[in-house]
Protein backbone atom coordinates (compact mmCIF):
# COMPACT_ATOMS: atom_id res chain seq x y z
CA UNK A 1 0.00 0.00 0.00
CA UNK A 2 1.75 3.50 -0.85
CA UNK A 3 0.19 6.89 -0.78
CA UNK A 4 -0.40 8.88 -4.40
CA UNK A 5 2.78 11.67 -3.70
CA UNK A 6 1.20 13.90 -6.89
CA UNK A 7 -1.21 13.77 -9.75
CA UNK A 8 -0.66 15.56 -13.57
CA UNK A 9 -3.57 16.24 -15.55
CA UNK A 10 -2.07 15.14 -18.94
CA UNK A 11 -5.05 15.78 -21.10
CA UNK A 12 -8.77 16.31 -20.40
CA UNK A 13 -9.12 12.42 -20.04
CA UNK A 14 -5.83 11.09 -19.06
CA UNK A 15 -3.53 11.96 -15.80
CA UNK A 16 -0.57 10.73 -14.16
CA UNK A 17 -0.04 9.28 -10.59
CA UNK A 18 3.66 9.65 -8.97
CA UNK A 19 4.41 7.62 -6.06
CA UNK A 20 7.72 6.69 -4.28
CA UNK A 21 9.00 3.02 -4.89
CA UNK A 22 12.76 1.56 -5.47
CA UNK A 23 11.06 -1.62 -7.22
CA UNK A 24 8.62 -0.21 -9.32
CA UNK A 25 10.83 3.14 -10.29
CA UNK A 26 13.69 -0.03 -11.39
CA UNK A 27 11.15 -2.38 -13.63
CA UNK A 28 11.89 -3.53 -17.31
CA UNK A 29 10.54 -1.59 -19.94
CA UNK A 30 7.13 -3.59 -21.22
CA UNK A 31 6.61 -4.75 -17.71
CA UNK A 32 3.31 -4.13 -15.48
CA UNK A 33 1.76 -3.82 -12.18
CA UNK A 34 -1.51 -4.92 -10.45
CA UNK A 35 -2.87 -1.64 -8.89
CA UNK A 36 -5.79 -2.19 -6.47
CA UNK A 37 -7.95 1.04 -5.84
CA UNK A 38 -9.84 0.55 -2.57
CA UNK A 39 -13.68 0.47 -3.04
CA UNK A 40 -12.90 0.25 -7.77
CA UNK A 41 -11.47 -2.53 -8.17
CA UNK A 42 -8.15 -4.09 -9.41
CA UNK A 43 -6.82 -3.51 -13.13
CA UNK A 44 -3.16 -4.11 -14.63
CA UNK A 45 -1.03 -0.51 -15.31
CA UNK A 46 2.11 -0.48 -17.42
CA UNK A 47 4.81 1.66 -15.30
CA UNK A 48 5.97 4.95 -15.81
CA UNK A 49 9.87 6.16 -16.03
CA UNK A 50 9.48 9.36 -13.24
CA UNK A 51 12.84 10.39 -11.65
CA UNK A 52 15.23 8.37 -8.95
CA UNK A 53 13.27 6.23 -6.76
CA UNK A 54 9.89 7.52 -8.30
CA UNK A 55 6.90 5.18 -10.73
CA UNK A 56 4.40 6.42 -11.85
CA UNK A 57 1.13 5.37 -13.08
CA UNK A 58 -0.75 7.08 -16.84
CA UNK A 59 -4.39 6.28 -16.33
CA UNK A 60 -7.49 7.17 -18.89
CA UNK A 61 -10.51 7.04 -17.42
CA UNK A 62 -13.05 4.99 -19.37
CA UNK A 63 -14.34 1.90 -16.73
CA UNK A 64 -15.05 2.42 -12.92
CA UNK A 65 -11.77 0.98 -12.58
CA UNK A 66 -9.65 3.04 -14.34
CA UNK A 67 -11.97 5.84 -13.80
CA UNK A 68 -11.18 5.40 -9.46
CA UNK A 69 -7.43 5.35 -10.25
CA UNK A 70 -7.90 8.52 -12.26
CA UNK A 71 -9.86 10.36 -9.09
CA UNK A 72 -7.26 9.19 -6.55
CA UNK A 73 -5.69 12.61 -4.98
CA UNK A 74 -2.70 12.96 -4.02
CA UNK A 75 -2.25 11.59 -0.17
CA UNK A 76 -4.72 8.57 -1.05
CA UNK A 77 -3.29 5.11 -0.64
CA UNK A 78 -3.36 2.70 -3.84
CA UNK A 79 -2.17 -0.97 -3.44
CA UNK A 80 0.52 -2.43 -5.85
CA UNK A 81 2.19 -5.48 -6.75
CA UNK A 82 4.91 -6.66 -9.38
CA UNK A 83 5.96 -5.73 -11.15
CA UNK A 84 4.91 -8.66 -13.66
CA UNK A 85 5.61 -9.90 -16.94
CA UNK A 86 8.80 -9.34 -19.71
CA UNK A 87 10.27 -7.02 -21.28
CA UNK A 88 11.32 -5.75 -25.01
CA UNK A 89 14.44 -6.74 -26.27
CA UNK A 90 16.36 -3.80 -26.98
CA UNK A 91 18.22 -3.68 -30.57
CA UNK A 92 21.00 -0.77 -31.90
CA UNK A 93 20.84 1.33 -34.75
CA UNK A 94 17.38 3.31 -36.18
CA UNK A 95 14.42 2.51 -34.16
CA UNK A 96 10.63 3.27 -34.54
CA UNK A 97 8.39 3.74 -31.56
CA UNK A 98 4.29 3.69 -32.41
CA UNK A 99 2.45 4.82 -29.54
CA UNK A 100 -1.00 5.53 -29.28
CA UNK A 101 -2.85 7.41 -25.61
CA UNK A 102 -1.13 5.83 -22.75
CA UNK A 103 0.19 2.81 -24.23
CA UNK A 104 3.35 5.34 -24.84
CA UNK A 105 3.95 4.92 -21.39
CA UNK A 106 6.56 0.93 -21.99
CA UNK A 107 7.94 3.33 -24.48
CA UNK A 108 8.56 6.22 -22.45
CA UNK A 109 10.34 3.74 -20.52
CA UNK A 110 12.30 1.87 -23.05
CA UNK A 111 13.88 5.32 -24.13
CA UNK A 112 15.81 5.17 -21.03
CA UNK A 113 17.61 2.14 -22.21
CA UNK A 114 18.90 3.70 -25.51
CA UNK A 115 22.12 5.87 -25.71
CA UNK A 116 24.10 7.40 -28.66
CA UNK A 117 24.35 4.10 -30.72
CA UNK A 118 20.45 4.86 -31.43
CA UNK A 119 18.48 6.80 -33.83
CA UNK A 120 15.59 6.98 -32.90
CA UNK A 121 11.57 7.98 -34.96
CA UNK A 122 8.88 8.35 -32.06
CA UNK A 123 5.17 8.56 -33.61
CA UNK A 124 2.57 9.31 -31.17
CA UNK A 125 -1.10 9.09 -32.43
CA UNK A 126 -4.23 10.44 -30.63
CA UNK A 127 -7.62 11.31 -31.96
CA UNK A 128 -7.41 15.06 -31.60
CA UNK A 129 -5.22 17.61 -30.29
CA UNK A 130 -6.26 17.70 -26.77
CA UNK A 131 -5.35 14.37 -26.37
CA UNK A 132 -1.68 14.47 -27.15
CA UNK A 133 0.59 13.81 -24.43
CA UNK A 134 3.97 13.07 -23.59
CA UNK A 135 5.34 14.60 -26.89
CA UNK A 136 8.04 17.13 -24.87
CA UNK A 137 9.35 13.91 -23.04
CA UNK A 138 11.69 12.57 -25.15
CA UNK A 139 14.19 15.66 -25.34
CA UNK A 140 14.61 14.65 -21.39
CA UNK A 141 14.36 10.91 -21.85
CA UNK A 142 17.01 10.68 -24.77
CA UNK A 143 19.74 13.37 -23.53
CA UNK A 144 22.90 11.79 -26.24
CA UNK A 145 20.29 10.24 -28.65
CA UNK A 146 19.65 11.48 -31.61
CA UNK A 147 15.54 11.42 -31.87
CA UNK A 148 12.72 12.90 -34.29
CA UNK A 149 8.77 12.88 -32.62
CA UNK A 150 5.65 13.14 -35.13
CA UNK A 151 2.27 13.15 -34.08
CA UNK A 152 -0.89 12.59 -35.65
CA UNK A 153 -4.00 13.24 -34.89
CA UNK A 154 -7.48 11.43 -36.21
CA UNK A 155 -9.19 14.82 -37.07
CA UNK A 156 -5.99 17.03 -38.33
CA UNK A 157 -5.98 19.24 -35.67
CA UNK A 158 -2.16 18.29 -34.73
CA UNK A 159 -0.03 17.27 -36.65
CA UNK A 160 -0.54 14.89 -39.50
CA UNK A 161 -4.09 14.24 -40.02
CA UNK A 162 -4.71 11.27 -40.19
CA UNK A 163 -4.00 7.72 -38.38
CA UNK A 164 -0.39 7.00 -37.01
CA UNK A 165 -0.08 3.67 -38.75
CA UNK A 166 -0.25 5.63 -41.97
CA UNK A 167 2.96 7.35 -40.94
CA UNK A 168 4.63 4.08 -40.01
CA UNK A 169 3.93 2.59 -42.91
CA UNK A 170 5.14 5.18 -45.49
CA UNK A 171 8.30 5.58 -43.32
CA UNK A 172 9.30 1.66 -43.38
CA UNK A 173 8.57 1.53 -46.97
CA UNK A 174 10.92 5.08 -47.79
CA UNK A 175 14.01 3.91 -45.39
CA UNK A 176 15.06 1.58 -43.08
CA UNK A 177 14.70 1.04 -39.81
CA UNK A 178 16.55 -1.91 -37.41
CA UNK A 179 13.35 -2.65 -35.15
CA UNK A 180 10.00 -1.60 -34.09
CA UNK A 181 8.43 -1.49 -30.89
CA UNK A 182 4.37 -0.53 -30.64
CA UNK A 183 1.98 -0.21 -27.68
CA UNK A 184 -1.72 1.17 -28.14
CA UNK A 185 -4.81 0.04 -29.11
CA UNK A 186 -4.22 -2.94 -30.83
CA UNK A 187 -5.57 -2.57 -34.39
CA UNK A 188 -2.91 0.30 -34.08
CA UNK A 189 -0.17 -2.36 -33.14
CA UNK A 190 -1.63 -4.76 -35.63
CA UNK A 191 -1.21 -2.31 -38.93
CA UNK A 192 2.47 -1.78 -37.38
CA UNK A 193 3.68 -5.10 -36.69
CA UNK A 194 1.98 -6.47 -40.36
CA UNK A 195 3.57 -3.67 -41.89
CA UNK A 196 7.18 -4.11 -40.08
CA UNK A 197 6.75 -7.92 -40.93
CA UNK A 198 6.14 -7.16 -44.63
CA UNK A 199 9.32 -4.76 -44.76
CA UNK A 200 11.67 -7.35 -42.70
CA UNK A 201 11.78 -4.98 -40.01
CA UNK A 202 12.32 -6.73 -36.30
CA UNK A 203 8.69 -5.63 -34.84
CA UNK A 204 7.80 -5.99 -31.01
CA UNK A 205 4.08 -5.43 -29.33
CA UNK A 206 3.31 -5.18 -26.29
CA UNK A 207 0.22 -6.25 -25.83
CA UNK A 208 -3.28 -5.66 -22.77
CA UNK A 209 -5.73 -8.22 -22.54
CA UNK A 210 -8.15 -8.79 -19.57
CA UNK A 211 -5.96 -9.34 -16.72
CA UNK A 212 -7.07 -10.78 -12.83
CA UNK A 213 -4.18 -12.27 -11.35
CA UNK A 214 -1.32 -10.81 -13.49
CA UNK A 215 1.21 -14.00 -12.99
CA UNK A 216 -0.48 -16.91 -14.77
CA UNK A 217 -2.67 -18.83 -13.06
CA UNK A 218 -6.25 -17.34 -13.42
CA UNK A 219 -6.13 -17.57 -17.47
CA UNK A 220 -8.24 -14.98 -18.32
CA UNK A 221 -5.75 -13.45 -20.73
CA UNK A 222 -5.21 -16.23 -22.52
CA UNK A 223 -4.51 -15.65 -26.27
CA UNK A 224 -3.78 -18.98 -27.90
CA UNK A 225 -1.76 -20.77 -26.42
CA UNK A 226 -0.01 -18.26 -24.60
CA UNK A 227 -0.98 -16.05 -21.02
CA UNK A 228 -0.28 -12.35 -22.02
CA UNK A 229 0.55 -11.98 -17.84
CA UNK A 230 3.07 -14.54 -18.13
CA UNK A 231 4.53 -14.53 -21.82
CA UNK A 232 3.95 -11.31 -22.77
CA UNK A 233 3.55 -8.86 -21.70
CA UNK A 234 5.93 -7.97 -24.95
CA UNK A 235 5.83 -10.31 -28.06
CA UNK A 236 7.50 -10.69 -30.94
CA UNK A 237 5.70 -9.47 -34.10
CA UNK A 238 6.54 -12.32 -36.31
CA UNK A 239 5.25 -14.70 -33.73
CA UNK A 240 1.86 -13.07 -33.10
CA UNK A 241 1.07 -12.51 -36.87
CA UNK A 242 0.97 -16.69 -36.98
CA UNK A 243 -1.98 -16.70 -34.69
CA UNK A 244 -6.05 -16.48 -34.71
CA UNK A 245 -6.45 -13.48 -32.48
CA UNK A 246 -4.02 -11.06 -32.23
CA UNK A 247 -5.75 -7.89 -34.65
CA UNK A 248 -8.84 -9.88 -34.71
CA UNK A 249 -10.43 -10.69 -31.31
CA UNK A 250 -10.17 -10.58 -28.14
CA UNK A 251 -11.80 -12.06 -24.84
CA UNK A 252 -14.21 -10.20 -22.57
CA UNK A 253 -14.58 -10.34 -18.71
CA UNK A 254 -16.72 -13.52 -19.03
CA UNK A 255 -13.99 -15.18 -20.87
CA UNK A 256 -16.40 -15.19 -24.39
CA UNK A 257 -14.47 -14.45 -27.58
CA UNK A 258 -15.50 -10.68 -29.29
CA UNK A 259 -14.36 -9.66 -32.55
CA UNK A 260 -12.61 -6.22 -33.39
Amino acid sequence: MIPVQDVVQESPTVRTLTFSDSVMSNALPGQFAMVWIPGAGELPMSIMVSGSGMAAFTVRRHGPTSTGLYNVPPGQTIGIRGPYGNSFDLHPGRIMLVGGGTGLVPLMRLMTRMDNRHDVQILMGARTADEVFFNDLPGKLLHTTPYNVVVATEDGTRGHHGLITDVAEAMMSESKFDAVYTCGPELMMYKTVLAASEAGIFAQASLERMMKCGFGICGSCCMGPDLTCRDGTVFEGRYLLQGREFGHSYRDKAGLIRDY
